[in-house]
């Protein structure tokens, strides 16, 4: 679905059915360098199961135009002018990494607009190791090496993927490698810049589910914990064998476990 926003085009992938503002809508927003293939499995189960889903590009990624934009509040500014453009009031926001640093913060800026979030491999905190900044910024391949690596669980790097023939590590690294030069420099830097999430747990009045990998380097379950005591209404979750890429890793118990809190939440 491309949505056409002051000019510049956005693209959405709505899950294979039409998307309708009418219906309880759900945005799945991916990490640094990524797109929203990374949502895929998830993206087409909710479009079939009650909501219609945004799967957004982020500006500079995949299909969206660019230039990426440089900070956290920014991009959850963007998040809500799209939201606008395709005639939807509310929303569940979902995110992973960087991802869920940008729903926590759009949760923030409306939160009457909000009907929950769900943060996937987050923490209060997403300082990035110097050492991939710098690669980032000098368009080095060993950033996309690193990623891969202390992203993806240790079960993770020798298969297992829950769909047979297909190679995460290899896939990861493919998806980030065919990203527009500066585009991960950029999302890295605004995630390692972003110290507002505590504020902006602060400002949440909605439900709100943690989704965290046990084995996660970059983002450790531990590290939710100052997150979820800003919260009402919160629930946490850890998957076993699982790193940081935990919708590629275990994307069936990915989607057990949103569903399992949507439903809830709507009960």
């Amino acid at each position: 679905m491309d949505i056409n926003l002051n000019g510049a085009t956005v693209f959405a992938h709505t899950g294979g059915n039409p998307f309708d503002p009418a219906q309880p809508v759900l945005v799945l927003i991916h990490g640094a360098g990524t797109d929203h293939t990374f949502w895929g499995l998830q993206t087409r189960y909710f479009a079939h199961h009650g909501y219609s889903v945004l799967a957004v590009d982020l500006p500079g990624h995949g299909r969206s135009d660019g230039p990426a934009l440089g900070t956290i509040d920014a991009i959850a500014d963007w998040l809500w002018q799209v939201l606008d453009a395709v005639g939807a009031k509310r929303a569940t926001l979902a995110g992973h990494s960087m991802g869920s640093l940008i729903a926590l913060a759009a949760g923030a800026k409306q939160p009457e607009n909000t009907d929950a979030l769900v943060l996937v491999g987050t923490a209060e905190r997403v300082a990035v190791h110097e050492d991939l900044l710098a690669a980032a910024a000098d368009n080095d391949p060993r950033a996309f090496d690193m990623i891969t690596d202390w992203g993806f669980g240790k079960p993770s790097h020798l298969g297992g993927h829950q769909a047979p023939g297909l190679w995460m590590l290899g896939g990861g690294r493919a998806l980030l490698s065919a990203g527009t030069e500066g585009v991960l420099s950029s999302d890295l830097a605004a995630c390692d810049a972003y110290q507002g999430a505590i504020e902006a747990a602060g400002e949440i009045t909605c439900p709100v589910l943690f989704l965290s990998g046990a084995g996660d380097r970059m983002t450790p379950p531990k590290m939710t914990k100052a997150l979820v005591d800003m919260l009402d209404h919160v629930e946490s979750e850890i998957l076993p064998g699982t790193g940081h890429m935990i919708m590629v890793e275990r994307p069936n118990e990915t989607i057990d476990v949103i569903d399992g809190f949507l439903r809830r939440m709507r009960a």
